[in-house]
């Protein structure tokens, strides 16, 4: 029961976050930490794996978005990725789990690329959402991790 309410509440969150993302190229806090945390409680509430995973998904996915997009403004004077998306990736590792954190940021990366190239937006300096992509990987990885767990 609890699984199945997270997965509801994963699914209307991330849908929010989607789009807001889309209309303001923003993720607002007001998303992106409560979403964290709801992940840290269901990770707690109904383990799947050991919580520190969880608890090293999170610091992992913040710090290592935030890491690339400040590396990106240094370099170009212009925020290429925000902060937003470094929480909503951190919200990806309270989810899911440190090792899961690939699988979402190549569904992510697939997603924005594909959508660049089929749009004519793949010029160097047109802005694409990058938050929708990373929900779609969340959701995706939540599903099959979760199909995974039925299996086992």
């Amino acid at each position: 029961m609890v699984l199945a309410v997270a997965t509801a509440l994963l699914a209307m969150i991330l849908l929010a976050v989607t789009v807001v993302d889309l209309r303001s190229f923003r993720i607002p806090d007001a998303l992106s930490l409560p979403l964290i945390l709801l992940g840290l409680a269901v990770a707690y509430a109904a383990p799947r794996q050991p919580i520190h995973d969880h608890l090293i998904g999170a610091v992992t996915g913040f710090a290592s978005l935030a890491l690339i997009g400040g590396w990106y403004f240094r370099k170009n004077g212009t925020d290429g990725l925000g902060l937003g998306d470094a929480k909503l990736f951190a919200a990806a590792g309270a989810w899911l789990g440190w090792q899961m954190l690939p699988a979402v940021l190549l569904i992510a990366a697939l997603g924005g690329l594909a959508y660049a190239l089929s749009t004519g937006r793949g010029q160097r300096h047109a802005a694409i959402a990058f938050g929708p992509w990373l929900a779609l990987g969340v959701w995706l990885c939540w599903l099959w991790q979760s199909a995974s767990q039925l299996v086992d």
